[in-house]
């Protein structure tokens, strides 16, 4: 039950102290695998059909994994300090010097070189897929490893990045998507594990988007969830032997992902609706649908940060994460026949405090027509008359109705919080997604602008409204307070892009190309990039700024915050910059985030607070 609500800050630190639970893989026996963040930083549990917990890692950084089918293993996935180079490592859990209440299985190595990356791709019975870029820096490719022989064969390296892999069950074929030409589309190959032969499935250049490919078990066709030829995602299938496109299912309203059953009898199915997250099952191969599943209505059930839902071996049931505005990610084991769902929560989580909200949803009208989604958060006793706007990453993103506690801790203080789907974001069709590409970078920038004027209709004062966000609402955050300097009273930028030509140039290698197709590429747009980048607008900006930063970032490196940081206090701006060591793209430890977004949030209450002889104390000046 719901506790009473502790002062501001001190309720956003209880928010940040409780552990969260994600699913990353299940067993036939009643197991699963999680993720668990109870020390501080996520590390891998299993959880048996008793409810029971056994902790399996203890390492600086992120853990992630899967089980290997047809043992008692599981490949560990794990970087250091968030530098994303991801090795694997194999821990067995039946290991006979280990006991179940005893010490943790030792974790052997299996592919490590520090100096690259190592993703986990897939698992399958006697070996492990996983992408790597060690043959040049830059490109990404296949590598099938056996488990016991250690054996390596390269599947594919075609160049490029690869986001998804689905290997087929007869072992003849690889399903993968890897970034198309047009800004956020992802193209599909087939590629033949016999001869090396690849085949695009769509073409070069389209504008489609596919992802979450999966085959059927006898490797005669795959379903993909994608947007070729229509504006939400689908979820298709491609036979192999017509070469030919069908429809199983398909919402024109809302996006669709699907995730197929083992017996390929099944297919789960996601539906985004305004970023709440459903799941339903339906038949094969008609599409029709069998039930929804037994979940909380109001939040989200699977995509947005939250890891895929993963099929049980025999197909009898599904992992998935959920979370919502009010409700701390937990896993969920679906039970495939009933619909039923068990939960997988911490063991001794603390009791929720009173005070979480979920939020109004409102479509803002834009000076050339368009409607932006916008979730609003209001405290309940209606504020203090400011507001922080809050704005998503990506800029491939979406704001989405789950856990997040800098926005509950940010309602607590008493500011009206909005959460927007400026124009770039996904989830509302591929119009919407492709209205920032590119030279259209400063249309979503007016989104800004166009959320702050529409603010005092729902009763907050226009000069007490700051800019929060990180990643590509970092840079969202800067480019307001660089092209809008009139209309934000602060700004807390996180892992943000101060230059967008500095960033392109500094960012990994491989990194660069795929994000040169959303924001420009250096060779062809350098004058765009550079009139785009707060940092050449830096003259203009005046509000107090709040940045926080990982010192290991390979996305935005630290040298965009401190460029920022000496060009703001070198013009007397009130700048501070915390930078965490032994983090990268974001906090992902406790102690960081307990040090940083408490902060941040009394930076903001600070900049946001009455000042004596403000109209708003007289009741003038709000509507």
């Amino acid at each position: 039950m719901p506790t009473a609500a502790p002062p501001p800050n001190d309720f956003l630190r209880s928010l940040l102290q409780i552990p969260s639970v994600a699913a990353r893989d299940v067993d036939t026996e009643g197991r699963t695998l999680v993720s668990y963040d109870v020390t501080g930083s996520a590390q891998l549990y299993e959880v048996g059909a008793d409810g029971g917990w056994r902790r399996l890692t203890d390492l600086d950084g992120v853990a992630a994994g899967r089980y290997l089918p047809g043992t008692r293993a599981v490949v560990v996935q794990h970087d250091a300090g968030g530098n994303e180079r991801g090795q694997l490592s194999l821990v067995d859990l039946d290991s006979p010097d280990v006991s179940g209440d005893g010490p943790l299985p030792p974790l052997v190595p299996f592919v490590h070189d520090p100096a690259y990356v190592h993703r986990l791709a897939g698992v399958e019975p006697g070996r492990v897929l996983y992408l790597t870029n060690r043959r040049n820096g830059v490109d990404f490719d296949l590598v099938s490893r056996e488990i016991g022989s250690g054996k390596e064969t390269v599947l594919y390296d075609g160049g490029g990045y690869v986001a998804e892999v689905e290997a087929s069950p007869d072992g003849r074929w690889v399903a993968l998507t890897r970034p198309n030409t047009p800004a956020n589309s992802l193209q599909l190959l087939l590629v033949s594990t016999e001869d090396g032969r690849v085949e695009p499935l769509t073409p070069w250049g389209d504008d489609a988007y596919l992802t979450t490919p999966s085959w059927l078990p006898d490797s005669s066709a795959l379903l993909v969830s994608g947007n070729p030829g229509r504006e939400m995602t689908a979820v298709l299938r491609y036979d192999l032997a017509a070469r030919t496109w069908s429809e199983v299912v398909a919402d024109a309203a809302h996006d669709l992902v699907g995730w197929v059953s083992p017996a390929g009898t099944h297919v789960l199915v996601a539906t985004n609706d305004d970023g709440a997250v459903s799941l339903a099952l339906h038949s094969l191969p008609d599409g029709e649908l069998v039930r929804d599943l037994d979940l909380p209505t109001g939040g989200c059930a699977a995509l947005h940060r939250h890891p895929d839902p993963v099929w049980s071996q025999a197909g009898d049931a599904v992992a998935v994460t959920y979370s919502s505005p009010v409700e701390p990610p937990y896993a969920l084991r679906l039970d495939v026949a009933s619909g039923t769902a068990r939960p997988v929560r911490p063991p001794d989580r603390p009791d929720l405090p009173g005070g979480l909200v979920a939020p109004e949803s409102h479509r803002v009208t834009a000076p050339d027509g368009e409607q932006i989604p916008t979730f609003v958060y209001r405290p309940a006793d209606g504020g203090d008359g400011s507001a922080v706007l809050v704005v998503h990453g990506g800029p491939e993103g979406q704001s989405v109705r789950q856990w997040q506690p800098m926005v509950a801790g940010l309602v607590a203080q008493g500011h009206t919080v909005l959460v927007p789907n400026v124009r770039g974001s996904t989830g509302y069709g591929k119009r919407w997604y492709a209205l920032d590409d590119v030279r259209r970078r400063l249309d979503s920038v007016a989104d800004l602008a166009a959320l702050h004027d529409w603010l005092p209709t729902i009763g907050v004062d226009p000069d007490r409204v700051a800019l929060y966000g990180g990643s590509y609402g970092g840079y969202m955050v800067l480019a307001g307070l660089a092209f809008q300097p009139a209309r934000w009273a602060a700004g807390v930028d996180i892992v943000g892009i101060a230059s967008l030509v500095t960033f392109l140039e500094n960012t990994s290698d491989y990194r660069r190309a795929h994000r040169e197709r959303e924001y420009g590429s250096l060779a062809n747009d350098r004058d765009f990039l550079h009139e785009a980048s707060p940092l050449t607008q830096v003259d203009a900006m005046r509000a107090p700024l709040f940045v926080i930063h990982g010192a290991n970032d390979p996305r935005v490196p630290l040298s965009e915050a401190e460029q920022i940081v000496a060009a703001l206090r070198a013009r007397n701006v009130p700048c501070e910059l915390r930078v965490y060591a032994d983090e990268g793209h974001g906090l992902a430890k406790r102690a960081n985030q307990l040090d940083a977004y408490p902060a941040a949030c009394a930076f903001l209450a600070e900049q946001l607070a009455k000042r004596p002889g403000d109209p708003s104390d007289s009741g003038e000046g709000v509507a």
